[in-house]
């Protein structure tokens, strides 16, 4: 009888190239479909903004889909890495890097809905403080066994993803106290 352990499972997906960058592409498309609406909406339009907003919306799903695509394949490279690893610490930082990935991936997923969907901020502040910080420590586990390679794919996202933090926890900071109604 084949016994599966956890780490074999979310090798599984990026160990193939194609399903790697497919699954937080697909997701990220999913997660982030009804923001184009959201963004038109009252609720969001009454926000106050921290400054550095990026005033063009058509720049988030291109630089969303190039972050995605390389999380895809820094995935890939962590998986290669773990498959190809001899010494045990490479093997660990691996395969926690793996199970981070799948952590702040999930995170990733949950933000557009809490903060669009919900308008909840201050939860997808929690939220996306808890992304980046998971994002950043699953960086630094992967550069060692990946020679390099992972870091190079992962730093962009790394800094996104603290810059949505920070844009967050200024609509948080700036609206705290004000009555938005969140109906549109």
């Amino acid at each position: 009888m084949l016994i599966l352990s956890p780490i074999s499972l979310f090798l599984d997906v990026p160990r193939n190239i194609f399903t790697a960058v497919g699954l937080p592409l697909t997701a990220g498309w999913y997660s982030g479909s009804y923001t184009k609406e959201a963004v038109r909406g009252t609720w969001y339009k009454a926000l106050k903004f921290p400054p550095g907003k990026i005033e063009n919306p058509k720049v988030f799903p291109i630089v969303w889909s190039a972050l995605y695509i390389a999380l895809g394949y820094a995935s890939h490279l962590a998986a290669d890495a773990h498959d190809n690893a001899f010494l045990p610490a490479d093997i660990d930082a691996t395969s926690t890097g793996i199970v981070l990935y799948y952590a702040q991936l999930a995170m990733n997923f949950a933000w557009t809905p809490l903060f669009f969907g919900r308008k909840e901020p201050e939860i997808a502040l929690v939220d996306s403080a808890m992304m980046t910080a998971t994002s950043i420590y699953m960086t630094k586990l992967l550069h060692g066994p990946t020679k390099g390679k992972a870091t190079w794919l992962l730093v962009p996202y790394c800094a996104w993803v603290s810059y949505v933090t920070y844009l967050n926890a200024g609509v948080v900071y700036l609206n705290r106290g004000r009555y938005i109604p969140k109906n549109d």
